[in-house]
């Protein structure tokens, strides 16, 4: 068990957050949720002890086993690919270190017997023996073949690095895993992995995630941070966003009776348990479920950006012929003869190889030409274009935010673009900020306002939810499932490519497999 006493934390004049009294249990998952700059991985920190609260103890049972997800990827370069995983469990690499020093002394003693012979009976106990195997299952789990285990992780790419860090954090058996964003730049099969090793751990997990279908699939709990604090909720991520609302309008409702509230709430509970996951934890979690009352549940303060695309014309019958599109970047061909039709109401997603995905956009968006092949757009179509990297648009542009809008924008006037901007959260002074100067999420809001200025009946977003927080992903998710033309993108965001596309191409080394279907189907084909 770990318990938190009255934690707070201040950095100069702002508080992240203050008395903060939680209990966290084994056997359950906790989704740590906040809108950017709230304190989620600081709060993190503060539990594995990397940093210190200006107030208040974190309490961790004896004997207790931390692991973290550690997110420096060249921290182990010079060290084999197992033998890092291993590492994941400290005391068990220190005795096999030991180990190794004893019997490699040319004079051997009975003294450095009896200490060998105590370090086996501690390494067997800690099933040191079945290490290397358990680790090596992990790593399979994860996509990390084993001819890569002897490696040295120098010898490995950034993605591949990733997963054997996750790996670690997994690896021995730990009471507690401390995660943060563990389904980065994870492929399909190994979140799916990790989703399925999470819902069994009879462990602590707490973890920060922007990703809502994780989130859902694993979490039995929310940790919310807002207001200033941090509070408890039973139940996963739909669960609290769609209380939150509820809870929001009925506080707009004055007027509405108590029982009338009551009744609402019992009712959105009722239907919530109804569609929980068929995971193990469903039972346990509707148990609770059924135990909160109205004062259980609160409105967020969180601030959701609007985002609606409306296009200026309808597409015609002819939308997008791609035919054979091939292209070969540094020795490397990355697209073989590639080619599909685009009908009207398609919206595409886009899965395979990034590099293979990305290059297909800007061949698409006249951004590159292709080796081979063609592509004809019809006539009716205007197209707006989201790139994966945004630089170009802001790294050295000397411009405010509402000078940065009128380029793109056929209304000039500053009452306008405050106005638009401010309903994409940059309100009052923000609209003066130097767009060079943005983060990456405020630089995604940028982009999507510039395509929604646009008006344009074709989009093509490229990993669009990048560097976004959950409310602005559930925004754009929103816009974009309401968007009443076509749409070719890319994503590894599960929620965000269920809701959204009805059409997936995958793109293969031999060309593309095409699969008129949802995203969840397409996997239970898998």
């Amino acid at each position: 068990m770990i318990t938190v006493t009255n934690i707070g934390l201040r950095y100069g004049g702002r508080k992240l957050f203050e008395n903060v009294n939680l209990k966290f249990t084994p056997g359950n998952c906790y989704g740590v949720i906040g809108a950017n700059g709230a304190g989620k991985s600081t709060f993190l920190k503060i539990l594995s002890g990397e940093i210190e609260a200006n107030t208040g103890e974190v309490s961790i049972s004896p004997n207790t086993r931390i692991s973290i997800l550690k997110q420096d990827q060249f921290q182990y370069d010079d060290v084999e690919v197992l033998t890092t995983v291993i590492m994941g469990n400290e005391k068990l690499i220190k005795i096999m270190k030991e180990k190794e020093e004893i019997y490699a002394k040319p004079d051997f003693s009975d003294e450095d017997g009896i200490k060998a012979a105590e370090l086996e009976a501690e390494f067997s106990d800690m099933n040191g023996w079945e290490a290397e195997s358990e680790a090596s299952t992990i790593l399979q789990g994860l996509g990390i073949r084993a001819e890569l285990h002897y490696k040295l992780m120098k010898d490995l790419s950034g993605g591949e690095k990733v997963k054997v860090l996750l790996a670690q954090a997994l690896f021995g058996k730990p009471e507690v895993l401390l995660m943060d964003e563990p389904t980065n730049n994870l492929d399909i099969k190994s979140t799916a992995w990790v989703e399925e090793f999470l819902i069994n751990f009879e462990g602590i997990v707490i973890v920060v995630s922007h990703d809502r279908y994780f989130l859902n699939k694993v979490c039995t709990n929310m940790v919310d941070i807002d207001f200033g604090k941090i509070k408890l909720y039973v139940g996963n991520y739909d669960f609290w966003y769609q209380s939150s609302q509820l809870a929001l309008q009925m506080l707009k409702d004055q007027n509405k009776k108590k029982e009338e509230k009551i009744k609402d709430l019992q009712e959105f509970i009722q239907r919530f348990s109804a569609n929980a996951s068929k995971s193990k934890q469903a039972t346990a979690r509707k148990k609770l479920l059924d135990k909160i009352t109205l004062d259980d549940i609160e409105p967020s303060s969180r601030r959701y950006p609007f985002v609606g695309f409306k296009p200026d014309r309808d597409v015609g019958n002819d939308i997008l012929f791609a035919k054979g599109i091939s292209k070969t970047i540094s020795g490397v061909k990355v697209l073989n003869d590639v080619s599909f039709t685009v009908l009207k109401n398609d919206k595409i997603v886009f899965l395979g190889n990034e590099i293979a995905c990305t290059t297909l956009f800007q061949i698409l968006t006249g951004e590159m030409e292709p080796d081979e092949g063609s592509i004809k757009w019809g006539v009716t179509i205007t197209k707006s274009y989201f790139p994966r990297d945004n630089s170009k648009f802001f790294d050295d542009v000397d411009l405010n935010l509402i000078d940065w809008m009128r380029q793109f924008s056929e209304e000039k006037s500053e009452s306008y673009l405050r106005g638009f901007l401010g309903r994409m959260l940059f309100s009052g002074d923000e609209a003066l900020k130097a767009a060079k100067v943005l983060s990456g999420g405020e630089r995604v809001r940028c982009m999507l306002s510039r395509m929604m200025l646009s008006h344009s009946n074709m989009l093509i977003l490229d990993q669009p939810t990048n560097h976004l927080d959950l409310e602005s992903i559930t925004a754009l998710n929103n816009g974009l499932m309401d968007y009443k033309s076509n749409i070719l993108f890319t994503s590894f965001d599960h929620e965000f490519i269920q809701t959204i596309a009805n059409r997936i191409i995958i793109l293969t080394e031999d060309g593309v497999i095409d699969k008129r279907m949802a995203y969840d189907e397409y996997l239970e084909s898998l």
